[in-house]
Protein backbone atom coordinates (compact mmCIF):
# COMPACT_ATOMS: atom_id res chain seq x y z
CA UNK A 1 0.00 0.00 0.00
CA UNK A 2 2.97 2.66 0.97
CA UNK A 3 3.94 2.37 -2.95
CA UNK A 4 0.72 2.85 -4.26
CA UNK A 5 0.66 5.92 -2.08
CA UNK A 6 4.24 7.17 -3.13
CA UNK A 7 3.07 6.86 -6.35
CA UNK A 8 -0.22 8.99 -6.04
CA UNK A 9 2.00 11.42 -4.13
CA UNK A 10 4.27 11.80 -6.60
CA UNK A 11 1.59 11.77 -9.33
CA UNK A 12 -0.27 14.32 -7.85
CA UNK A 13 2.64 16.45 -6.91
CA UNK A 14 4.01 16.19 -10.30
CA UNK A 15 0.93 17.22 -12.34
CA UNK A 16 -0.41 19.89 -9.92
CA UNK A 17 3.44 21.51 -10.27
CA UNK A 18 3.90 20.79 -14.35
CA UNK A 19 0.39 22.16 -14.70
CA UNK A 20 0.88 25.01 -12.48
CA UNK A 21 4.37 26.14 -14.56
CA UNK A 22 2.19 25.82 -17.90
CA UNK A 23 -0.42 28.04 -16.30
CA UNK A 24 2.83 30.60 -15.48
CA UNK A 25 4.02 30.70 -19.05
CA UNK A 26 0.42 31.36 -20.33
CA UNK A 27 0.40 34.36 -17.99
CA UNK A 28 3.94 35.39 -19.16
CA UNK A 29 3.08 34.67 -23.09
CA UNK A 30 -0.24 37.12 -22.51
CA UNK A 31 1.53 39.97 -20.66
CA UNK A 32 4.27 40.34 -22.35
CA UNK A 33 3.53 38.88 -26.21
CA UNK A 34 -0.59 39.64 -25.90
CA UNK A 35 -0.36 35.65 -27.08
CA UNK A 36 -4.04 34.24 -25.31
CA UNK A 37 -4.19 30.37 -24.95
CA UNK A 38 -7.45 28.05 -23.94
CA UNK A 39 -10.37 30.17 -21.83
CA UNK A 40 -10.98 27.12 -19.73
CA UNK A 41 -14.31 28.00 -19.19
CA UNK A 42 -14.31 26.58 -22.72
CA UNK A 43 -13.30 23.03 -21.57
CA UNK A 44 -15.50 23.02 -19.26
CA UNK A 45 -18.60 24.22 -21.56
CA UNK A 46 -17.16 21.01 -23.37
CA UNK A 47 -17.39 18.53 -20.94
CA UNK A 48 -20.44 20.16 -19.79
CA UNK A 49 -22.68 19.46 -22.80
CA UNK A 50 -20.57 16.20 -22.67
CA UNK A 51 -22.72 14.83 -19.87
CA UNK A 52 -25.96 15.84 -22.05
CA UNK A 53 -24.13 13.73 -24.96
CA UNK A 54 -23.17 16.01 -27.25
CA UNK A 55 -19.13 15.49 -27.77
CA UNK A 56 -18.45 17.26 -30.98
CA UNK A 57 -19.21 21.36 -31.63
CA UNK A 58 -19.38 23.34 -34.82
CA UNK A 59 -17.82 26.20 -32.19
CA UNK A 60 -17.56 25.44 -28.92
CA UNK A 61 -17.96 29.65 -28.23
CA UNK A 62 -21.37 29.48 -29.87
CA UNK A 63 -22.79 26.68 -28.05
CA UNK A 64 -25.22 27.01 -24.84
CA UNK A 65 -22.75 28.20 -21.53
CA UNK A 66 -23.43 25.51 -18.71
CA UNK A 67 -23.55 26.08 -15.12
CA UNK A 68 -19.67 26.45 -13.32
CA UNK A 69 -17.71 26.02 -16.93
CA UNK A 70 -15.35 27.92 -15.87
CA UNK A 71 -13.96 26.19 -12.61
CA UNK A 72 -14.91 22.47 -14.45
CA UNK A 73 -12.42 23.87 -17.36
CA UNK A 74 -9.93 24.65 -14.72
CA UNK A 75 -10.35 21.25 -12.85
CA UNK A 76 -10.25 19.24 -15.88
CA UNK A 77 -6.88 21.01 -16.91
CA UNK A 78 -5.42 19.86 -13.46
CA UNK A 79 -6.98 16.89 -13.84
CA UNK A 80 -5.33 16.26 -17.04
CA UNK A 81 -2.18 17.51 -15.81
CA UNK A 82 -2.46 15.15 -13.01
CA UNK A 83 -2.85 12.18 -15.60
CA UNK A 84 -0.17 13.07 -17.71
CA UNK A 85 2.07 12.36 -14.85
CA UNK A 86 0.63 9.40 -13.96
CA UNK A 87 1.54 7.96 -17.13
CA UNK A 88 5.17 9.33 -17.03
CA UNK A 89 5.68 7.41 -13.73
CA UNK A 90 3.84 4.03 -15.20
CA UNK A 91 6.09 4.09 -17.97
CA UNK A 92 9.03 5.48 -16.34
CA UNK A 93 8.25 3.99 -12.41
CA UNK A 94 8.19 6.01 -9.58
CA UNK A 95 11.73 5.54 -8.95
CA UNK A 96 12.28 8.60 -11.73
CA UNK A 97 11.82 10.70 -9.00
CA UNK A 98 14.30 10.42 -6.34
CA UNK A 99 16.84 11.01 -9.44
CA UNK A 100 14.80 12.69 -12.66
CA UNK A 101 16.29 13.41 -16.08
CA UNK A 102 14.51 15.77 -18.75
CA UNK A 103 14.06 13.29 -21.48
CA UNK A 104 11.28 11.58 -20.30
CA UNK A 105 9.69 14.47 -19.08
CA UNK A 106 9.83 16.36 -22.18
CA UNK A 107 8.96 13.49 -24.12
CA UNK A 108 5.50 12.96 -22.34
CA UNK A 109 4.71 17.00 -22.33
CA UNK A 110 5.50 16.79 -26.45
CA UNK A 111 4.12 13.74 -26.72
CA UNK A 112 0.87 14.85 -24.94
CA UNK A 113 0.07 17.93 -27.52
CA UNK A 114 -1.69 14.97 -29.26
CA UNK A 115 -4.65 15.28 -27.21
CA UNK A 116 -5.53 18.69 -28.16
CA UNK A 117 -4.67 18.48 -31.90
CA UNK A 118 -6.84 15.26 -32.30
CA UNK A 119 -9.05 15.16 -29.60
CA UNK A 120 -10.29 18.72 -27.88
CA UNK A 121 -9.71 20.96 -30.99
CA UNK A 122 -11.93 18.91 -33.46
CA UNK A 123 -14.00 18.44 -30.80
CA UNK A 124 -14.69 22.09 -29.86
CA UNK A 125 -14.65 23.03 -33.94
CA UNK A 126 -11.55 24.23 -34.40
CA UNK A 127 -10.50 21.15 -36.91
CA UNK A 128 -7.81 18.50 -35.86
CA UNK A 129 -4.47 20.62 -35.10
CA UNK A 130 -6.24 23.68 -35.46
CA UNK A 131 -6.96 23.67 -39.00
CA UNK A 132 -10.25 25.60 -38.84
CA UNK A 133 -8.21 28.58 -36.29
CA UNK A 134 -7.00 31.79 -38.42
CA UNK A 135 -3.83 30.81 -38.12
CA UNK A 136 -3.40 26.96 -37.79
CA UNK A 137 0.30 27.21 -37.59
CA UNK A 138 0.41 29.67 -34.93
CA UNK A 139 -2.01 27.30 -32.85
CA UNK A 140 -0.28 24.34 -32.93
CA UNK A 141 3.05 25.77 -32.50
CA UNK A 142 0.98 27.69 -29.01
CA UNK A 143 -0.07 24.03 -28.28
CA UNK A 144 3.16 22.62 -28.85
CA UNK A 145 5.32 25.17 -27.06
CA UNK A 146 2.78 25.13 -24.07
CA UNK A 147 2.72 21.49 -23.84
CA UNK A 148 6.98 21.48 -24.08
CA UNK A 149 7.18 23.58 -21.01
CA UNK A 150 4.63 21.29 -19.13
CA UNK A 151 7.19 18.34 -19.98
CA UNK A 152 9.50 20.90 -18.21
CA UNK A 153 7.61 21.46 -15.48
CA UNK A 154 7.25 17.57 -14.61
CA UNK A 155 10.76 17.60 -14.73
CA UNK A 156 11.20 20.39 -12.25
CA UNK A 157 8.45 19.69 -10.12
CA UNK A 158 10.11 15.97 -10.03
CA UNK A 159 13.73 17.72 -8.92
CA UNK A 160 11.81 20.13 -6.30
CA UNK A 161 10.61 16.72 -4.81
CA UNK A 162 13.53 14.84 -5.09
CA UNK A 163 15.16 17.52 -3.24
CA UNK A 164 12.58 16.47 -0.06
Amino acid sequence: MDNLLEFLGYTLAIGIGATVVMDLWAVFIRRFFGIHGLNYAMLGRWIGHMTRGRVRHQSIADAAPVYNEAPVGWAIHYATGIAFAAILLLVVGAAWVKSPTLLPALATGVGSVIAPYFIMQPALGLGVAACRTPAPNAARLKSLTSHTVFGIGLYLAAQLLAVF
